[in-house]
């Protein structure tokens, strides 16, 4: 039996709604050859702990998007109440691409060579293992390779309602 939505849900109504749940927010990077890219998501959850694999969720139109899919694997730096200014700065469409990780101290990711913010809460290294169609975003799903915790007493990036949170 297929499910079939009784109305028509309006974007922005569906938008607002979905807002209401609190998620963290995440620095997701890959890279292909000479080509790091970066964005700002807070569709990211884990799936697994054995085999440990997460999820994330990018938006199809995203030049993020081809770059991952391409390069098959995925930096996640997970933000801390004091970096709203690096979500803020892969949020923005259209940024340019060169120099764009040189305000924030980063490193490279030993498995993967993707962008990993040094003072994240914390940092993973991922392979897709899937891809899932999304609508208008895509599923990724990636086996974790590597972990990291720089900042694990800090306290996390939050976002609600369409505004930026903190715990305190």
């Amino acid at each position: 039996m297929f499910w079939k939505p009784a109305v028509t849900v309006e974007t922005g109504v569906f938008r607002r709604s979905v807002g209401l749940f609190p998620t963290g927010v995440v620095i997701v990077t890959s890279v292909q050859g000479d080509d790091h890219v970066a964005l700002t998501a807070n569709s990211f959850t884990s799936v697994s702990l054995d085999p440990p694999l997460v999820l994330i969720c990018v938006e199809r139109i995203a030049r993020f998007c081809e770059v991952v899919l391409d390069a098959g694997v995925w930096g996640v730096s997970v933000l801390a109440g004091d970096q709203v200014e690096v979500s803020r700065a892969y949020s923005r469409r259209g940024r340019p691409t060169p120099d764009q990780f040189h305000p924030w101290t980063h490193s490279l990711g030993v498995q993967t060579g993707c962008v990993l913010l040094d003072d994240a809460l914390a940092t993973l290294e991922c392979r897709t293992t899937a891809v899932v169609d999304g609508g208008d975003h895509v599923i990724l799903i990636g086996e974790v390779l590597s972990l990291a915790t720089p900042r694990p007493q800090a306290d996390p990036l939050i976002y609600f309602f369409g505004r930026y949170r903190s715990l305190t």
